[in-house]
């Protein structure tokens, strides 16, 4: 039936695009597709699945693994049969490096009929156990909800990290193919295992793992029911060359040069969070620890005014001029010499102050970005030397050059751009959108990496091209989060059941209610929640364009917000 609608689809777009018209301006069908609930299955088979044949495919084992030998927030993980196994075995004719895709999956005893794509994040390499967990730190996670999850580490394994990039086809994996190869694979696997096939399948990750996802809403949109990305770097390379514009940027104001923790510290970092609160914490008629209205806090937070001035030394209550202007700098977003934007702006959240801001703006900048631009995103691969000395290559390496390369055909014969990024500007769900798929976008307000303005601008144009679109795509931002999770934000939501039932039951949410992990919280501690809220302390995140405001009663409980338009203006994103 997806084929068919498919099919129906490409028709009614060939025939638009005759008339003179386009794809996109198409009339909407009335109706879109309901995709049916899942049913659920028992396991047939497990010690049998290692005389599983597909081709290029290898079982190495299948073995059943009793309930309660993993736990996940204190509670036990059923009796499930995990496969491990490679496909697509090679010896690379360019380093001599052997490469297969590494995968392993879990298949619940008591099958809910579904089917989990784990898409694992940074540069891959690991085959992470599979749980169906996008987010950390979950009270329950997809195998504890029935689902068969498979795992992989995208074509390479980590002793091959990052030099993996001067083979084409191992890029290739890592953009895009891996999940593209493994995909039909898994689904007969299932079948061999339950007697059947899974009646929905969905993809999750966070991070890469949420890049990983969003391609494959364009890549691979008929092969999944529902899209989980979290924190999705779907400009993966752009945002690696601006991670380290960024350092080069910090590095100015370094006390000493290249330690860009002593560019800007944690107690300064603490008094910018400070002032942003200060500015913008009630625009949600609360004062509670967070901006909840990042669109009118862009309106009003001014850098300049804002942020106090150090009179003299600086003592961690303040900032220098010369900080200011590279913190306003940064956070508008990288750009080339000349002017030229390589990547988006990044909103002003209080969540600056979290350890893991820090970690991705001040450490990894000098340290995974090289990597990843030295050896994945630009054309040609650059000489190893380089990884003897990785914070002096991001300190000196051209941007000019690096922000070029990632738009210029490379070894694969394509650029780095269009190897790892959704097809096209990302905005064509045409094949999701005629199959009843969804998808489900979160990410975090203060992400140190992968900006959620630039989430915001894809869903904007998303929203431009489909007068639909919130029937079959939302966006969900957690004000104060980290990168994935942690921070000082309300990080604990159950987003993939929220998308279960919006694919299966055509529930579309509205608002998901979140809560803080403080002391006592089953899913485990979260130590940058403040110590003046709750532990247990609940906030509604509101589909995009619509924000938490509280509407009175107690300030901990989301029952007493409601989700409202933003009094915010002109749209902040850059």
């Amino acid at each position: 039936m997806k084929k068919l609608t498919q099919s129906l689809a490409a028709v009614a777009a060939a025939a638009a695009l005759a008339l003179g018209g386009s794809a996109a301006a198409a009339a909407p069908p009335a109706d879109l597709p309901q995709v049916p609930s899942a049913t659920p299955g028992a396991l047939d088979e497990c010690a049998a699945l290692t005389d599983f044949a597909y081709d290029r495919t290898v079982i190495e084992s299948a073995e059943l693994v009793p309930a309660g030998a993993l736990e996940n927030a204190g509670n036990p993980i059923g009796e499930h049969c995990v496969v491990t196994g490679h496909m697509n075995e090679r010896v690379s004719e360019v380093d001599g490096q052997t490469y297969a895709i590494g995968f392993e999956m879990r298949l619940p005893t008591d099958w809910s009929g579904r089917f989990l794509y784990q898409a694992n994040g940074g540069m891959d390499g690991n085959v992470n156990t599979a749980l169906g967990a996008p987010m950390g730190g979950q009270l329950e996670n997809g195998l504890q909800k029935g689902f068969a999850v498979i795992s992989s580490d995208a074509g390479h394994s980590g002793s091959q990290n990052p030099l993996f990039g001067l083979d084409p086809q191992a890029r290739l994996d890592y953009g895009h193919q891996a999940v593209g190869f493994l995909t039909p694979m898994a689904k007969e696997l299932i079948a061999g295992a339950y007697g059947r096939g899974p009646d929905t399948s969905y993809i999750a990750g966070g991070s890469n793992g949420g890049r990983h996802t969003m391609v494959a809403s364009t890549r691979y949109a008929d092969q999944y029911d529902g899209f989980l990305p979290v924190a999705p770097g779907f400009n993966l390379p752009q945002a690696a060359v601006a991670q380290i514009w960024g350092a080069q940027q910090w590095n100015t104001v370094a006390t000493t040069p290249g330690d860009l923790r002593s560019a800007f510290t944690d107690e300064e970092r603490a008094a910018v969070s400070q002032a942003i609160l200060d500015r913008c914490d009630t625009l949600d008629r609360l004062a509670d620890g967070i901006v909840s209205d990042g669109e009118r806090c862009a309106m009003f937070f001014d850098v300049e005014r804002d942020i106090p001035a150090c009179d003299g030394e600086r003592d961690g209550s303040c900032l220098s001029a010369a900080q200011k202007e590279v913190l306003d700098r940064v956070m508008a977003g990288a750009t080339t010499s000349d002017g030229e934007r390589i990547y988006t702006s990044f909103p002003w959240d209080a969540g600056i102050a979290n350890d893991g801001w820090a970690g991705w703006k001040l450490g990894a900048s000098v340290f995974l970005d090289p990597m990843a631009v030295g050896f994945v995103f630009s054309p040609e691969p650059e000489d190893p030397s380089i990884l003897g000395d990785l914070p002096g290559y991001a300190l000196s390496v051209d941007i000019d050059e690096k922000a070029a390369g990632i738009w210029q055909p490379g070894i694969t014969g394509m650029s780095p751009m269009e190897v790892h990024t959704p097809l096209g500007d990302g905005t064509d769900l045409d094949t999701l959108r005629e199959t009843g798929a969804k998808m489900l976008v979160i990410h975090g307000a203060s992400d140190g990496v992968f900006s959620p303005d630039d989430t915001v601008r894809w869903y904007d144009d998303v929203a431009d091209r489909y007068k639909d679109a919130d029937d079959f795509v939302r966006y969900f931002e957690v004000p104060g989060m980290a990168h994935v999770q942690g921070g000082m934000a309300t990080d604990q939501f159950d987003a993939l059941g929220t998308l279960v039932h919006w694919v299966e039951e055509g529930e579309a949410p509205e608002r998901i209610v979140a809560s803080a992990r403080g002391e006592g919280n089953p899913a485990g501690v979260n130590p940058e929640v403040p110590a003046s809220w709750a532990p247990d302390r609940t906030r509604p995140l509101c589909a995009y364009p619509e924000v938490a405001r509280y509407m009175g009663g107690d300030p901990e409980a989301a029952s007493s917000f409601a989700c409202k338009p933003s009094s915010g203006g002109p749209n902040r994103k850059g």
